[in-house]
């Protein structure tokens, strides 16, 4: 069996520090399982892992993917497949490290088999959301699915899409398809689960503290060269424009809000996304161990044995 070390938990928690401890006193190779982080675009804001982090251990699928080349949970399982042999031919430890529960889900139980989407549907239903706005798309789509409908916020552009892809390719609703028995992972496989798990305030306090070393770091330089770059095109033709604070950046940018409103209401989000994570992996994960702190210590104990 290949042991491979799965690490969860919500954003700000330190997952990519104890990825870092775990691969160096492991002879492991730290491969993203975040579903920001694989874009190239936004270092600062998806929070892509420090040069002295990258210097210390292998890093695998960070910044692997421009921004406008839309990755799925069955893209990034094949993509972190493909990591792992390389790792177990490498004869180190594969270490998946990641607040995008689903990704992880998805490696480790498998996923329900959905056709490819032909690009030229999924093109056109994003010219068509742009066209008539989220709200009328999402309409659209109770009428002609209202099970996927009632699951999805309007604001949701990515997800919309996708459902209606779905649905507009195969003649069946996505719900329908998600039902399906999941294909497995490779048999050979052997996950230990670690979801890090602070005591709240400490995350809240960390969010509203990460956000301003970004600020200090030059986010606002790098969301207008972002925005500059990808002026016209939507967060589901490209998903980077969801990484935390970058909206609410845009935003300032724009002139809409104040540069102190800004940096609010991004905390404000960063915090209700971390709420939503850890909410996930206490409910859809049963974890091996799970910590207050990023201390590797007991990882390496369990998994010596």
């Amino acid at each position: 069996m290949t042991k491979v070390l799965v690490i969860g938990g919500p954003t700000a928690s330190g997952k990519s520090g104890l990825a870092v401890s775990l691969a160096e006193a492991l002879d492991g190779i730290v491969i993203n399982g975040d579903s920001m982080q694989v874009y190239d675009g936004l270092p600062l804001l998806a929070a892509q892992p420090a040069a002295e982090d990258l210097a210390a251990a292998p890093h695998r699928l960070y910044r692997a993917l421009a921004p406008d080349d839309p990755c799925s949970a069955a893209r990034w399982r094949d993509m972190a497949l493909a990591e792992i042999a390389a790792a177990e031919a490498a004869g180190k430890l594969p270490i998946i490290v990641g607040g995008t529960g689903f990704y992880l889900k998805t490696l480790m139980k498998g996923i329900s088999p959905i056709p490819d989407i032909p690009q030229t549907v999924r093109d056109a239903l994003n010219a068509q959301l742009a066209g008539i706005g989220n709200k009328a798309f999402h309409a659209l789509l109770a009428e002609k699915d209202p099970v996927m409908a009632a699951r999805l916020a309007p604001g949701n552009s990515q997800r919309l899409v996708r459902a209606m892809e779905v649905l507009v390719h195969t003649g069946k609703s996505l719900a329908v398809w998600q039902e399906g028995a999941p294909v497995g992972t490779p048999a050979h496989l052997s996950f230990t689960l670690v979801t890090l798990l602070p005591p709240r305030a400490q995350l809240y306090a960390q969010c509203n503290k990460r956000f301003d070393v970004m600020l200090e770091s030059g986010a606002l330089a790098e969301a207008a060269a972002f925005t500059k770059a990808y002026p016209q095109q939507t967060a589901a033709q490209v998903p980077l424009k969801k990484a935390l604070g970058y909206p609410e950046l845009a935003a300032y940018q724009r002139g809409d809000i104040t540069l102190e409103e800004a940096k609010t209401k991004a905390a404000q989000s960063t915090r209700h996304y971390a709420k939503r994570q850890m909410t996930w992996f206490r409910n859809q994960l049963q974890a091996d161990l799970v910590l207050e702190s990023n201390d590797p210590q007991p990882v390496i104990r369990l998994l010596r044995g």
